[in-house]
Order: C-alpha cells, then structure tokens, then sequence
C-alpha cells in the first residue's frame, strides 16, 4: 500500500523473545521466513532486528512485578510505548527513515500544531486503547496505512498481491510471547504461594496457588466445582486481598462485587501532553469493551492521577489494567487503574 503511494519502504522484522522460542507457541523462525517472502513478493530489502534485552527490562520485568503485587498489567501497552515505538522507531530513524509504518488499527490527524490519536474506522478491530500512552514526539513519526481500512479489506488486498499469509490467523497472545498457556508460562517465572479462596460472607471454599495466577472477573481455572448453598451460578474471581494472601470469588456475573461506579487511576499519560479539562467523556477499561460514559475529575496530584464516575456500573474493573479515556472518535490517554 505504501509502495504504490509513492513511499520508499524497507522492511524491519523485530525479534523480542528469546527464552524458550519455538514453533509451538512463538516462532521468530516462521515468522521471518513470512516477512522474508512477503518482501521478496512486493521488491523490497528488509533486515532484522532484536531488542530483547530491552523488551526484557523495559517491558517484561515490569509485567512480572506488577502480577506479584495481585495486579493484571497489560504488556501490549508497555511493549507499544517502549519498544515500538521507541526503541523500535528510534532504530528506524537511526537508518535514515522519517518515519515507521505498523499494521496497528488506528489513525493519526495532523491537527492545530499536535497530532491526534484516532480510533480506527473499523470499530471491531480498533487498537487505539494499546497506543494510548504514546507522545507527540512519537506519534508524529507514525503512518497507519490499515487504520482507515476494513480489516476484511485487509485480508482481500493481501490475497489479490498474492500473500501466502492473507489467511493466517490473528495474534491474539502476550505481546511478543505467544499463545501459551498463561498460567504455565507465568510459574515459570513467578512462585507459588498457595492461601484461601473465600466467599465475601468469609466462607472459605478452596485453596488457589497464588493470587498472581488470577485476575478479576475469571471464570475458568477457579477449581470451585458444583454450587455453594444451592446456588448454581458460576464463580468469579472478585477480589484479592494482597495482605492477607486470600482470594475471595463470588457468585453470578453481576455480584455486586463485581460492579463498581467508579475508579481511580495512576501513572497517567495525556496523548496531547497536556490534560483534558474535567468533564464528561467516555472511557474503556478493558480491551474490546463498549465505550461507557463517564466523568473525569482530578485525581490527589492534579491530572497526573485521575477519577472517572460512571452512571452504569462496570464489570470487573481491575487494577492494572488501562483506564483510556475518549472525547468521540479522539482518544486523549489514560492511566493504570489503580481502585
């Protein structure tokens, strides 16, 4: 696409996971020899590069002391803003480049001297919650050629230039990890630390093997078989209580403990570099949720932290997890759900 608007292009692969990389889950090899034809396909050099050891610092130590401390970080949104486009986008300037090009689905606007960061026009596959913390300096470096396209159209445009990988199945694992079993991978590298599972009535029910193998709102992988007092609703993961090693599950998926009308949050990052006035906007704290309507007020430092209140009650709001606010289309920021 870029070719045929005139660009010059040369491709870069990145290979950011080294540990255990291997065909089953995370395979660089196949994914190369992919990237290799697709560029000998549409005549352009391509090179690899490898920023595991950032990824590994930057981003993976970070995704493992934030799960041993009971929260649920999201690793897509460290990885976009430390290595693609920084270390990444750095490499690429480095070569001469003005610019990167990533299959992300959103849009950049050119705007009053700052640059926007738009939604893609494909609602379904909009990726602009993972961007959210990307700068201005960044961001005016970027192209996203897909975001102002169908990703059906996508698939059709690749099959017509005859891409042998216009079908392949989309990456929906940890970034640059894979599609491994979760709690496996994760007590690789975190231990153990067996406690009660309890109702909120206190009843303890069970044993889980360490709050950081759980996150709130799970379903599956409770281990709670059957009903509790003869109610037959399935369990949820509602709280975790860090102190005291205990997880506490509740019953049926709209348990009030599972509600909750507002939240707050730390570690903020404004698209604009500046904060939104205070006010109504809407928000999502979850990938792939419907934008819900809210109120932003400051948080104890000013915007630097932030509350939003919600007049529907939000499922599951987990601390970790991004809080990424929207005035329409535009996503302004967001910060780490902290209650």
């Amino acid at each position: 696409m870029l070719k045929q608007q005139g660009y010059e292009v040369i491709g870069l692969f990145m290979k950011n996971w080294e540990d255990d990389d291997n065909d089953e889950y995370c395979s660089a090899r196949q994914d190369w020899l992919d990237v290799v034809s697709v560029a000998d396909l549409i005549g352009i050099d391509v090179e690899a590069v490898n920023f595991a050891a950032e990824y590994r610092e930057r981003v993976f130590a970070e995704f493992l002391r934030e799960y041993a401390a009971g929260r649920t970080p999201n690793p897509d949104v460290l990885c976009n803003a430390e290595i693609k486009f920084k270390a990444f986008l750095d490499h690429a300037i480095s070569l001469g480049a003005d610019a990167i090009a990533t299959g992300h689905y959103a849009r950049v606007r050119h705007e009053g001297g700052r640059v926007q960061l738009l939604k893609a026009l494909d609602a379904s596959k909009d990726q602009s919650y993972f961007l959210h913390r990307l700068t201005q300096m960044q961001l005016a470096n970027v192209l996203f050629p897909l975001g102002e396209i169908p990703k059906t159209e996508v698939r059709k445009i690749a099959e017509q230039i005859g891409l042998h990988n216009a079908r392949k199945k989309d990456s929906t694992g940890i970034c640059f990890i894979g599609e491994r079993p979760f709690r496996e991978f994760l007590n690789r590298y975190l231990p153990r630390t067996p406690g009660p599972i309890k109702t909120p009535e206190g009843k303890t029910v069970g044993e889980h093997m360490g709050l950081a193998f759980f996150t709130l709102g799970q379903r599956k992988g409770i281990g709670l078989g059957g009903s509790q007092d003869g109610n037959g609703d399935a369990w949820y993961v509602a709280r975790k209580d860090v102190v005291n090693n205990t997880l506490y599950v509740a019953q049926g998926h709209e348990h009030p403990w599972l509600l909750a009308n507002q939240l707050s949050a730390i570690d903020v990052s404004w698209v604009a570099g500046v904060a939104p006035t205070p006010g109504q906007y809407s928000a999502k704290t979850r990938y792939r949720q419907t934008d819900s309507v809210c109120t932003l007020t400051a948080g104890s430092e000013g915007l630097l932290s932030f509350e939003l209140a919600f007049p529907e009650a939000q499922w599951a709001v987990t601390p970790g997890q991004s809080a990424v606010l929207y005035d329409g289309d535009i996503c302004l920021g967001g910060g780490i759900i902290s209650a």
